[in-house]
């Protein structure tokens, strides 16, 4: 890599990438976009789908109102420009899976303009990135090819499903920013509750431009990396076709616009089709459908109503709960995990909180392949933990013993502690008189810590062993302090 952290060096010199993400993210929805069809994930195939969906003659497109509202929120979510008149066109092409032989998407005229959105980067800086547009249109169905040797299946379950597409602005310069704003736009749908953002399940997939350039030339040819399903992907994908299209150039060669697809086992992109052939979609008007007219009256009333998105409230964690930038940033970017922090620190402190959540809490679960949602400690939980360290009820050290068995368990700590004998002695005689035992069993080290006072240190582990850990370490070090005359 280049000094500048943003630019690979080749052969030849220093490159820079430049980068677009069209992101398609499926909208929560009862039903499809111009049908009564549900959406539910993993039914058995071709059970969801109605006439409109199978493309039957006669059948005519009706607009979900909901969805409408959806793409809206998200609008007033990534700060766009709400267009209160948009048309949705057909987008003509052939593929077994679009019954219709045309997508309902929208072009000229989308439901959503310009917007931004705010990345948070590894080196704590934050960086904004422009988004084009966002448009409604139907998702395609499914095509199914490994389940017969000669022969492909159709599933039109997804088909006509609602997808908002959210296409940026080419501000991106290196894996990491795509990642990020990739993370952070499924951060706020789903705090919007738009999409629900499993990339596994195939609701939230982005197609992605990659292009380089020597720094400050003209934009190079772009290839377009389409349907990623996840971040990490995201990233291989992207350091593989830079490094691809900086080999061929400096080898003397063009990058021809194409279509790529990505093969994760292979860590590579393969061409797919050529652009040129995959840009003749000879779109125009739906005429099935009139313009969609939004009065301002319910864009205001969406605005109003919109909860608090992950960059506010992590201003607010900074602001209210004293935690750092790094560590609010963590807790507020999932909704679930910034939910459960401030039920853990309700009344508690938050510093305390912060790092039981962050460190032993988010710890445990990775270690156990675990979710917020299927943890076996609750928020309730935690935060009584936490209130037994504040009250001096048991120390740090006890308490992380507690919540292992916790974890194994799902039993209170209050009972833990009990059933354990684990409550924190805090009885100076009791204390005293332990620390005389550990005094009259080390003459050596006694004279030794006269000469080097941070040998205390040791006296303080050896009460804490003798005691079992039960020891309340403050009153130990100031004991010792007395009794070794330091």
């Amino acid at each position: 890599m280049s000094e500048n952290k943003n630019l690979i060096e080749g052969a030849t010199g220093a490159w820079e990438v430049v980068l677009g993400l069209e992101v398609h993210a499926q909208v929560m929805s009862q039903a499809k976009l111009f049908s009564s069809a549900p959406t539910k994930f993993g039914a058995e195939q071709n059970v969801q789908v109605s006439l409109v969906d199978a493309a039957m003659p006669g059948m005519l497109p009706v607009i979900n109102e909901e969805c409408v509202r959806q793409a809206v929120r998200t609008g007033l979510g990534i700060k766009a420009q709400i267009n209160l008149r948009s048309v949705f066109d057909r987008k003509n092409y052939f593929y077994p899976d679009l019954p219709q032989g045309y997508q309902i998407s929208q072009f000229k005229y989308p439901i959503v303009g310009e917007g931004e959105i705010e990345i948070d980067l590894a080196d704590g800086s934050v960086k904004r990135v422009g988004v084009e547009r966002l448009h409604l249109e139907q998702d395609a169905g499914k095509s199914i090819h490994d389940q017969h040797p000669s022969l492909s299946f159709v599933d039109l379950n997804r088909s006509g499903v609602a997808l908002m597409e959210i296409v940026s602005k080419p501000d991106m310069r290196s894996s990491e920013e795509a990642q990020a704003y990739v993370k952070k736009l499924r951060a706020i749908l789903r705090y919007l509750g738009t999409c629900d953002g499993n990339m596994e399940e195939g609701s939230m997939r982005a197609d992605v431009n990659v292009s380089v350039r020597r720094p400050g030339e003209p934009l190079g040819t772009r290839c377009e990396i389409k349907n990623v399903n996840s971040i990490r992907f995201i990233g291989q994908a992207i350091e593989y076709e830079a490094r691809r299209q900086i080999d061929v150039l400096e080898d003397g060669g063009e990058i021809a616009q194409e279509t790529r697809l990505f093969d994760p086992r292979a860590g590579e992109t393969r061409s797919m089709r050529s652009k040129e052939e995959a840009h003749d979609y000879r779109y125009f008007p739906d005429p099935d459908l009139l313009p969609l007219v939004l009065q301002q009256e319910m864009v205001d009333a969406l605005a109003a109503d919109l909860p608090e998105l992950p960059d506010d409230k992590r201003a607010r964690f900074v602001r209210e709960y004293g935690l750092s930038p790094y560590d609010a940033g963590v807790l507020v970017s999932e909704k679930v995990s910034a939910d459960f922090f401030e039920e853990v620190a309700t009344g508690r402190d938050p510093k305390l909180a912060s790092n039981w959540v962050t460190g032993d809490f988010f710890g445990a679960l990775n270690k156990a392949g675990l979710s917020i949602e299927t943890s076996p400690v609750s928020a309730r939980q935690l935060g009584e933990l936490i209130g037994l360290i504040s009250d001096n009820t048991i120390s740090g050290r006890i308490a992380k013993e507690v919540f292992e068995i916790m974890f194994e368990t799902g039993d209170d700590p209050a009972k833990i502690v009990e059933e354990k004998g684990l409550r924190q002695v805090t009885d100076l005689g009791a204390i005293e008189q332990v620390i005389d035992e550990v005094i009259a069993a080390n003459p050596d080290k006694v004279a030794e810590v006269k000469e080097k006072p941070k040998l205390i240190g040791w006296f303080v582990g050896q009460v804490m062993k003798a005691s079992g850990g039960k020891a309340n370490p403050q009153s130990v070090n100031e004991l010792l302090s007395k009794k070794l005359e330091l």
